[in-house]
């Protein structure tokens, strides 16, 4: 897939790491980085001159999710990680936010669908998810009913995200698979309780 800066600039005014490219950069808020950047898509967009296109490698085959959440207490601080890699193993993103007071189990939807839609925002069109929680994998495998209210909005919508890619499978993993996606969820904590 490919992009134009202007739509590059859209995706990153939207992003969750925004954030903390705010935190970093004290005096810039949230809402003056995002206008900031949507004024330079419309500037882009405006410009008749030819721009250059950047390209996501490998972008439109298949890319592995493996997503974890985190919770201290249950529920307690939570937080959710991702990480992407390639069909090599080769990691191309590693993702995690702090979700305030959730469970464990809210924590493994969030998880998932951050890495989801991370993917694709890259463009990607297939997908393979890895979760060490099998209450996730076997719900969204229909083995399992989603009785608890507050997973049945996340269930949901983490089947509509799946169903977007054109094809997508479920792995349940051991945790020692999912170590780094398990890192990302507990580093989202430790730097908000820091």
């Amino acid at each position: 897939m490919v992009y134009t800066p202007a739509q590059l600039l859209l995706a990153i005014a939207e992003h969750e790491t925004l954030e903390r490219t705010c935190a970093a950069l004290r005096g810039l808020t949230l809402e003056a980085a995002r206008k900031l950047l949507r004024g330079a898509a419309r500037q882009l967009q405006q410009e008749k001159l030819p721009l250059p296109e950047a390209k996501v490698p490998g972008a439109g085959r298949a890319i592995r999710v493996y997503s974890d959440g985190a919770a201290r207490g249950n529920p307690g601080p939570a937080g959710a990680g991702a990480v992407l890699t390639d069909s090599a193993g080769n990691v191309i993103a590693r993702l995690g936010r702090y979700l305030g007071r959730q469970t464990n189990n809210v924590a493994e939807y969030e998880g998932l669908l951050l890495g989801l839609k991370h993917a694709r925002e890259l463009g990607y069109r297939e997908v393979e998810v890895r979760a060490d929680s099998q209450l996730l994998i076997r719900q969204l495998k229909g083995e399992y009913a989603v009785r608890h209210a507050g997973l049945k909005p996340l269930h949901a919508e983490a089947l509509r995200v799946l169903r977007s890619f054109d094809r997508f499978d479920l792995q349940h993993v051991p945790r020692e698979e999912n170590a780094l996606a398990d890192e990302m969820s507990n580093r989202a904590i430790d730097e908000e309780m820091a």
